[in-house]
């Protein structure tokens, strides 16, 4: 017998509920990646309705990136003081409120306000569910779970891409909008009835009735239950930003916020700037979010490919690997063509690198940091790391605002990903437990 909840899920095989549990984090995931890619879908409708520019578009586009920011660093902690599940909760009212107002908006200012607001939701959703995966995870599935718990991101977008295709083909941008808030409030039902909280969390922090809770959960997944449990351990109530700076973690914590912040500058400048440049080719709307689509089909492939080869191969290695992939695609990307099976080929494997870069990094963050500052942890780098999410689409339409080439363009917002390899660089290739780090 296990002598505590969490070696017991630890070391047992994955059963039917644990699966179900991540397979909901996916579908969370799943619409982050359609609440985020959802400007993208109708931001050629809004530059022609209201006549602005690249680069106002470009502030328009990442707005809801700079809430992501901020609601990914706080809501992170108050993921791992409160718990996952309400902060989850909480962030799906916010993103269903903000997507239904994005439908109601008639100018720039309220818009930038809306998506602002929605980004908060996004960002503590994000981190969240990071740590859910890897806590109703085993430890050998923990990498593979979190990686698939990442593919959500572009299945959604993929899912939601079509969809918005379609309705972009009767109706205005607006009606994308209304889709997401519908089906975002879906998952309000589904978190509620069917995803408890994580036992690793309560067997940490101890909240009221932590055992009966642990209990409950634990004969849902058809596991033995325990009649005390063991001492809390000592660094559970300790949890700090300040802790993520340690001597332990801070090589680590700005090793992983350095990454980030990089690769995934480059990652929006893809994802973000495909729908409005396809246009400027003289393609429809529809037909722009198509190649988007098809760019996300390549981000799904590459995470659960790049998933798969984690589990065999060391995981830092293969993601700067992919972050090296990610400069030599943009730059082809970079190259245009007046081909659009062209375009979209290019634009998937392109998708496929970038991608693959992203969930790398969040399996390592789950890997590296302990469950009491998991979500902390996660939230900060991907806070701090969205401060490159949002300025890669600013940044490239000032770019084009100025006279820059779109080859030109591609290849100075490619290099970043050639620094986020760089800095992952400062990680021992197999560091132990959470997050041993190069002194």
């Amino acid at each position: 017998m296990a002598s505590n909840p969490k070696e017991l899920l630890d070391n047992s095989p994955m059963n039917g509920f644990q699966i179900l549990a991540v397979g909901i984090c996916i579908f969370l995931n799943g619409l982050d990646g359609f609440d985020v890619l959802a400007i993208s879908f109708a931001s050629p409708g809004i530059a022609e309705e209201w006549s602005i520019s690249r680069a106002e578009l470009g502030v328009v586009l990442a707005m809801e990136l700079i809430g992501m920011a901020i609601g990914s660093m706080f809501l992170g902690g108050i993921a791992d003081r409160f718990g996952r599940r309400p902060t989850i909760l909480g962030c799906l009212v916010v993103m269903t409120g903000g997507m239904y107002a994005a439908s109601a908006v008639h100018s720039v200012t309220m818009l930038l306000f809306v998506r602002f607001v929605t980004g908060l939701g996004i960002g503590g959703m994000l981190a969240s569910i990071n740590a859910m995966a890897a806590e109703y995870s085993n430890n050998k599935n923990r990498n593979l779970s979190v990686m698939l718990m990442s593919a959500g991101y572009p299945i959604g977008a993929i899912l939601g891409g079509s969809v918005a295709s379609i309705l972009l083909a009767t109706f205005d941008w607006r009606a994308v909008f209304v889709f997401g808030a519908a089906v975002t409030g879906i998952a309000i039902f589904v978190v509620w009835f069917l995803l408890p909280e994580s036992v690793e969390f309560l067997l940490e922090k101890r909240p009221p009735n932590a055992l009966e809770r642990i209990n409950s959960t634990l004969k849902r997944m058809g596991h033995e239950t325990f009649d005390s449990l063991p001492p809390a351990p000592e660094h559970a109530k300790r949890a700090s930003y300040k802790s993520l700076f340690s001597g332990t973690f801070l090589r680590l914590t700005v090793a992983l916020t350095f990454a980030y912040f990089f690769h995934i500058m480059a990652f929006y400048y893809i994802i973000k700037w495909i729908p409005k440049l396809v246009v400027d080719m003289e393609y429809a709307a529809s037909t722009a979010g198509s190649v988007l689509v098809w760019a996300n089909v390549g981000g799904a492939t590459g995470a659960l490919i790049v998933g798969f080869i984690a589990t065999k191969l060391d995981l830092r290695k293969v993601v700067m690997t992919v972050m090296v992939m990610s400069f030599v695609m943009i730059g082809v990307f970079g190259l245009g063509s007046d081909d659009l099976v062209q375009l979209a080929t290019v634009s998937a494997v392109a998708g496929f690198f970038t991608n693959s870069g992203i969930v790398g990094l969040y399996a390592l963050l789950a890997r590296y940091y302990p469950s009491s500052m998991r979500a902390t942890g996660t939230g900060f780098v991907i806070g701090v790391g969205r401060g490159g999410a949002a300025l890669g689409p600013v940044i490239a339409g000032f770019l084009f605002a100025s006279g820059f080439s779109l080859f030109q363009v591609s290849i100075f917002m490619a290099c970043s990903a050639l620094f986020a390899a760089l800095s992952l660089a400062l990680i021992k290739s197999d560091p132990v437990a959470s997050a041993v780090v190069s002194k």
